[in-house]
């Protein structure tokens, strides 16, 4: 169990800076297009620069539905995942793994891959065009949010479990 501890020590860190990592990015993407700050704009394309430099960090096309749908919604949806899944590795380093908040991570991270990337997908598609390896990356999510509903049925059966027996002791 102690490997399991430290690979989720590790893993809790990595998935936790990446959702930092994206949120800070949308909101610099955000607050430069709002702002005007560190942009070049021609006709086809916007480029946010790396902050205090000429340097190109974010190519986006130059319109509003770009930048919200194609975006700042996947790069916030991307911090929420990478919260959530930091929040599921946290899980599995705890001292009683059977708990109801832990479920309640289980349950919040399969519930968000199971919906979210369904319901952006069909709303954005109203205003951009989607790619064809946007449905697997859907897939993807929807295969990992059933794995987690998995996980969290089995949690829920130890807590009911480990209930059980403290009433029995």
């Amino acid at each position: 169990m102690n490997k399991t501890k430290i690979l989720s020590k590790i893993l809790f860190a990595i998935s936790r800076s990446l959702g930092w990592i994206y949120l800070l990015i949308a909101l610099y993407g955000a607050f430069s297009w709002i702002t005007d700050t560190n942009i070049q704009n021609d006709d086809a394309r916007t480029i946010i620069n790396y902050p205090l430099t000429a340097v190109s960090f974010l190519i986006l096309e130059n319109n509003w539905s770009y930048l919200f749908f194609a975006f700042l919604i996947p790069f916030f949806a991307y911090a929420l995942f990478f919260w959530l899944l930091s929040n599921v590795f946290k899980v599995f380093y705890q001292d009683k793994l059977f708990t109801q908040p832990n479920i309640g991570h289980l349950k919040r991270f399969y519930l968000t891959n199971i919906i979210l990337p369904i319901v952006l997908v069909m709303v954005s598609s109203f205003f951009i065009a989607i790619e064809k390896g946007i449905f697997i990356i859907v897939t993807l999510h929807l295969l990992l949010g059933v794995f987690i509903f998995i996980i969290s049925e089995i949690f829920d059966q130890g807590l009911s479990l480990q209930n059980e027996q403290d009433l029995y002791i």
